[in-house]
């Protein structure tokens, strides 16, 4: 079989379209259109648990803070210390000072999913406080739609041609033109496939299942099936930093081992909790 003829020749605009003098990028607007999925799909979990509308509305702002917040903390601590804490204006505001003495936006180049969980799990504890909430009644209604937008922002990771994988022979492999001409593994794609099948799972569970939301279990088995596949799915990729390569487990293994932990724990404790109803 002639592999060069299924190599999938990746170089798409970083521009999804313009408004003017305002381009509005691929990966912006996946992040936007991830969290209006869940927005949404959280809004019918609401509904149907008979909880306020009161009670629903300030959650998106702690999820959106605390997510974009964790997420790029997360990069500048775990993956760029040196120069980040050197660096604090770059680590807060989305531009960096050049060789030329200038400051230029940027954005904010450097997001990880890592930090981004933790930051949004602190922010749920927030919420909760304010609301009232349980808070596994929280994570569990969190946990549920949750993939929908991790797969939306690895979407955007494809779009921009970033978080690429080793060079591999597969017939389905992309050369990342922005990057090189070698034939690599497409990993943005294998995360964003596993998150869309998690949500089908998980959803299913929840609509299908006895297991009540509050348990854990959703909170669970959302951490142990994104995290134990990102195990698996980091054996594909590129190491992000220069560190990572004398290391036995890369960067996002390590992390990802205590998020299995937790999740397994959750998952656990929400199935015996509910067998003993």
């Amino acid at each position: 079989m002639n592999y060069e003829l299924c190599i999938i020749l990746w170089n798409p605009d970083s521009v999804a379209f313009s408004l003017g003098p305002l381009e509005i990028r691929w990966y912006s607007l996946l992040w936007c259109v991830g969290l209006l999925a869940v927005y949404m799909l959280m809004h019918r979990l609401f509904r149907q648990q008979n909880l306020t509308e009161e009670q629903f509305e300030p959650m998106f702002i702690y999820c959106f803070i605390g997510i974009l917040a964790g997420a790029r903390l997360g990069h500048c601590l775990f993956y760029e210390p040196e120069f980040f804490l050197s660096h604090p204006v770059e680590m807060f505001l989305p531009i960096r000072k050049f060789q030329d003495g200038q400051w230029h936006f940027t954005g904010y180049e450097g997001l990880a999913s890592h930090g981004g969980t933790i930051g949004l799990m602190i922010a749920l504890w927030l919420y909760h406080r304010k609301s009232g909430i349980r808070f596994l009644h929280v994570l569990d209604n969190v946990a549920i739609v949750t993939p929908v937008c991790a797969c939306a922002i690895r979407l955007g990771n494809l779009m921009n041609s970033e978080i690429i994988g080793r060079p591999t022979d597969v017939p389905w492999a992309f050369v990342f033109q922005h990057v090189d001409q070698q034939p690599r593994h497409p990993s943005q794609l294998y995360e964003a496939l596993c998150y869309a099948l998690f949500f089908v799972i998980v959803w299913t569970i929840y609509k299908k299942s006895s297991i009540k939301t509050g348990s854990g279990f959703y909170f669970g088995i959302c951490l142990f099936l994104i995290f134990i596949s990102r195990i698996f799915i980091e054996l594909t990729k590129e190491n992000q930093v220069q560190f990572e390569s004398s290391m036995i487990l890369n960067m996002g293994q390590l992390l990802s081992i205590p998020f299995v932990l937790i999740g397994a724990y959750y998952m656990y404790r929400g199935l015996t909790q509910d067998s003993n109803k």
